[in-house]
């Protein structure tokens, strides 16, 4: 079924109460009408791009590095796969992982250096996927090769995660500092610190996914009671008055980062995670909220102009990590439109908004199959990071117009 894009009605009464789901008249082309089978091929000719810079001795594209290869092109690989139905990518974002993970212990040499030295743990994981995608983070798929990855890393994460006990006397195991048990007057339970290292004092929003996925996998009660501790901690401590998920709090000073320190991936992440969450506890609360967020996010953020397209991450002539913050948020959003694809006002709002920036990739980006990392345009040659920040638009437009 087709969803048209129709412009409801309804009133904004409050962040925390209710949002306007309406889709706004001033954004470009929000709809599209091109063939399933045509969005399927779009979209793998616009991976398909990206091979020539793979490099098999790291598991990693070259032009861009390990956090945007995983959280932009194996991610949209694997997404490809499970929105098929197909295992075009299966053996390659194996591979790819499991070269990665033995190149650097906890994949990423930047947040997590390969000396680390935290034993596996948590709650065991099924020898066969539940769902057949490496979008979470990691890849499920991964779990038939070694499952001790996802719960390798989520060990190493976990242990930062602040616990009540910790917020109560101050002191964390593993930090060089004392932290203060709230700031703002907001609990700081819950919240995971950016780095597992000595001397990082960040407790960052984005750092807050993991759990919510191995719970919907495992079904654990500890993932579960993580990713809801965490998601409480962002609810009530890291959002600014707009419903928008803020950046980092230091425990030790309470001292935040800058106000318009706004970036997709971090109202992404959160709502990918509530959704991943809800698929577990059916708590209704949290579709709410992540419905909230992502209506404030889509209408009401600065990270696009006033015809919708998101301009956040223009980047022609170098890479960067902020041009990929953007593909996490159109993933979270077609995760939530997945969820409640029913013609509801939030689906209806998700999937003209993953319209928006799908026609102004190709439209307004596009140098044949090839994309600028500036949505907006103008069309260029071909770069890695404009390439990888595309894909995840490329393959949501497969589900998101279902």
């Amino acid at each position: 079924m087709r969803l048209t894009a129709l412009v409801l009605s309804s009133t904004l009464t409050g962040i925390a109460l209710a949002q306007d789901l309406g889709v706004p008249l001033s954004w470009r082309e929000f709809s599209n009408n091109r063939s399933l089978s045509d969005r399927q091929t779009i979209a793998q000719t616009g991976i398909d791009q990206m091979a020539s810079d793979y490099n098999a001795n790291t598991g990693q594209y070259n032009s861009i590095g390990f956090w945007p290869t995983g959280a932009t092109v194996l991610s949209a690989q694997a997404n490809y796969d499970f929105f098929t139905k197909t295992t075009t990518y299966k053996s390659h974002v194996t591979d790819a992982l499991n070269t990665a993970f033995s190149v650097n212990a906890h994949y990423d040499p930047v947040r997590c250096s390969a000396t680390t030295t935290t034993p596996c743990g948590g709650p065991p994981l099924p020898t066969t996927p539940t769902v057949p995608t490496a979008t979470r983070i990691f890849s499920t798929t991964l779990l038939m090769s070694g499952p001790a990855f996802p719960r390798c890393e989520w060990t190493v994460r976990s242990s930062t995660q602040i616990t009540s006990a910790e917020a109560a006397s101050g002191t964390v195991p593993g930090k060089s500092f004392t932290i203060q048990g709230t700031c703002d007057g907001a609990s700081m339970v819950g919240g995971v610190f950016w780095r597992p290292v000595a001397d990082d004092t960040g407790v960052n929003s984005v750092t807050t996914g993991l759990s919510a996925y191995l719970a919907q996998q495992s079904g654990s009660a500890t993932y579960q009671n993580a990713a809801t501790a965490a998601g409480n901690w962002i609810k009530n401590a890291n959002k600014n008055a707009a419903g928008l998920v803020l950046d980092t709090i230091h425990p030790n000073d309470c001292s935040r980062s800058p106000a318009d320190w706004l970036f997709t991936y971090n109202s992404g992440k959160y709502v990918e995670g509530l959704v991943a969450l809800y698929a577990t506890t059916k708590d209704s609360s949290l579709m709410t909220e992540a419905t909230n967020v992502a209506a404030a996010g889509m209408k009401n953020a600065p990270w696009q102009g006033s015809n919708g397209v998101i301009t956040e991450g223009a980047s022609p002539n170098s890479n960067g990590d902020g041009v990929y913050f953007k593909s996490v948020w159109v993933r979270a959003l077609n995760e939530l439109f997945r969820a409640n694809n029913d013609q509801s006002g939030i689906a209806i709002l998700a999937h003209s908004y993953i319209d928006v920036q799908y026609n102004a990739v190709l439209e307004l980006a596009a140098n044949g199959s090839t994309y600028s990392s500036s949505w907006p345009g103008p069309p260029q040659g071909f770069t890695g990071w404009g390439q990888a920040a595309a894909l995840d638009v490329l393959v949501s437009a497969i589900t998101a117009n279902t």
